[in-house]
């Protein structure tokens, strides 16, 4: 049996990165592999947007920059106890205040208007304890699911 590229046959080609055919009969020893940049490539940018990701998440994470700084001790004691159904509030830095138009209270349950849209707060959200600051609170989570609430304290709604 004959070799087929002695018998007429084509040499093989290879693709490089750019698309373009390459003849290996005519490259030089030192560039026998002309792909092997390209599989490089792809794990050095997997590995790079983990980096990056890594670094940027903390991004999301919520924190207290002082503002509460010169709050009542028993206050910020008391906020920071604060939890519902679904859990710890986190703290008044956690927290948005809500004005009266942007809640409702309806046969026992509640809505809140939080960035243009009415959202139902579920009944394991509300705070039950009473609310020491007059004012309406809602702890919302923005997540990958959208927009839920964790917390809902109503307020006296004057």
């Amino acid at each position: 049996m004959s070799d087929w590229v002695d018998s007429g046959g084509d040499a093989p080609y290879f693709c490089t990165d750019d698309g373009e055919l390459q003849d290996l009969e005519n490259k030089h020893p030192d560039h026998w592999y002309p792909r092997r940049a390209g599989r490089q490539k792809a794990p050095l940018t997997v590995s790079l947007a983990a980096a990056l990701l890594a670094l940027a998440s903390h991004l999301g994470h919520a924190r207290d920059r002082g503002q509460y700084a010169n709050v009542n001790p028993e206050l910020k004691a008391w906020f920071e106890s604060l939890k519902s159904g679904k859990g710890p509030c986190c703290s008044d830095a956690d927290g948005t205040a809500v004005s009266d138009v942007d809640w409702q209270s309806h046969d026992g349950h509640y809505r809140v208007r939080l960035d243009g849209e009415w959202l139902d707060v579920p009944d394991e959200a509300v705070i039950t304890e009473p609310n020491r600051i007059g004012r309406t609170m809602v702890w919302p989570l923005r997540g990958h699911l959208g927009l839920t609430i964790r917390c809902f304290m109503p307020g006296s709604m004057t």
